[in-house]
């Protein structure tokens, strides 16, 4: 037997006490959708959060941009801590912190204060996210982790699904601060279910993965590498792309177009499901195809998602047949190819690192959400026409998905195990 096929039967063994495949899963669905429940619950909220507090636009927005400047920073703090001290002990702390900053969130009597909780939460929920794409960097081979990463993402799917509605329905019925309080029962949760179940992953802790020169030598050379950079820039996209709808949808749907805040929820489930058909889509590409050609191909809907969306916004604004169909329909198509790109993206910018997967890890969240905080400081201080705000963005980001498909990613394969 060859070298590399001993390497790759290593990485594949299960170690002494590994979890089951079935667990492995449902772990990283909750830590991958603590991220959803952290912004999909309260979307529906955030009109009438704003509206409570009499604030502005701008300081709505910064509800969400503070969270997620604050989860991307965490992160490069949280992934060297995972290689130096395991994922089990950080993915603990973690969680147990972001229940009381949701809890702090529910309570809080001001914005200001608000937005300082959600910062805080921002902070905690950094170290689920990231954990959760050093796991299977930890347990699996690069072409097998993004089979096992969109097995996960159908969970996060699923988890979204359930959010905006019930964040739309709680919201109605019993105010927005009741929407918030849900995200404590999700973390304690989470919490209770690593605490019973999570088996430390990371095989050999990094001792020096702390120290400062070595933990800039390490980014200098993740940053450094191709495939992490083309794969990186592929997750980062198709995120923005997401973001952009995620925070100009409660205004389109709700204050241009008078949608009750269940009905919006409802049409955020449709789009959530649609990213959950993306992602079995992406497992059976993947045994047909290479990540490269699926990629490839399902960047194609994601041009004719962006394309039809601002031409419909052209089109038919102001006139009487343009409703939520001409939003929703042109989104699904993006969604679908979401549940493509990011399984692909996020485990083939962590690929080439095996013994630095935290590290990596770290440094793909944190530039995805430092594209998110622009990119909401953007559209906060633009939301006056919130179809075409809405419409442009989503077409930038579904060009930039496109042209790295089909240039950068394509002559990028993933590394051997």
């Amino acid at each position: 037997m060859s070298k590399r096929t001993d390497t790759a039967n290593v990485m594949a063994a299960p170690m002494p006490n590994a979890m089951s495949h079935t667990w492995v899963v449902l772990i990283l669905a909750l830590l991958l959708g603590s991220q959803a429940v952290t912004t999909d619950l309260y979307l529906p909220a955030l009109p009438s959060l704003t509206e409570g507090f009499t604030a502005s636009l701008s300081q709505a927005q910064l509800t969400l941009t503070a969270l997620l400047l604050a989860f991307g920073l965490s992160q490069l703090v949280w992934g060297p801590m995972s290689d130096r001290y395991g994922r089990r002990p950080v993915l603990l702390w973690g969680m147990g912190a972001y229940t009381l900053a949701s809890v702090g969130c529910a309570l809080a009597p001001s914005m200001h204060l608000l937005i300082v909780w959600r910062t805080l939460q921002g902070v905690a929920m950094g170290a689920a996210v990231m954990a959760a794409r050093a796991v299977v960097r930890d347990l699996y081979a690069p072409v097998d982790g993004a089979r096992v990463m969109s097995q996960a993402l159908t969970g996060l799917g699923m988890i979204a699904c359930a959010c905006a509605p019930l964040g739309g329905l709680l919201t109605d019925h019993w105010g927005w601060r009741s929407a918030l309080m849900v995200l404590a029962v999700f973390g304690a949760m989470t919490w209770s279910l690593l605490a019973l179940q999570f088996k430390e992953t990371l095989v050999q802790a990094n001792p020096h993965a702390l120290q400062v020169q070595g933990l800039v030598t390490a980014w200098k050379e993740i940053l450094r590498n191709p495939t992490f950079r083309a794969y990186c820039a592929l997750s980062s996209c198709s995120y923005l792309g997401l973001f952009t709808f995620l925070a100009a949808s409660s205004f389109v749907f709700v204050r241009q177009f008078g949608l009750s805040k269940t009905h919006y929820g409802l049409l955020m489930m449709s789009m959530s499901f649609s990213y959950i058909v993306g992602t079995f889509i992406c497992r059976r590409l993947l045994l047909r195809m290479s990540v490269q050609r699926c990629v490839a191909l399902a960047s194609c809907c994601t041009l004719t998602g962006g394309i039809s969306l601002t031409a419909l916004a052209y089109a038919g604004h102001n006139q009487t047949w343009y409703g939520p169909w001409a939003v929703m329909v042109p989104v699904y198509l993006f969604m679908l190819a979401h549940g493509v790109h990011q399984p692909c993206g996020q485990s083939g910018a962590v690929a080439p690192f095996p013994h630095r997967a935290g590290t990596a890890s770290a440094l793909n969240g944190f530039l995805m959400m430092l594209g998110a905080f622009f990119m909401g400081a953007w559209l906060g201080a633009n939301l006056d026409q919130p179809v075409f705000v809405l419409a442009h963005g989503m077409l930038l980001w579904s060009g930039c998905i496109t042209l790295l498909a089909w240039t950068w990613v394509r002559r990028l394969p993933l590394p051997n195990p």
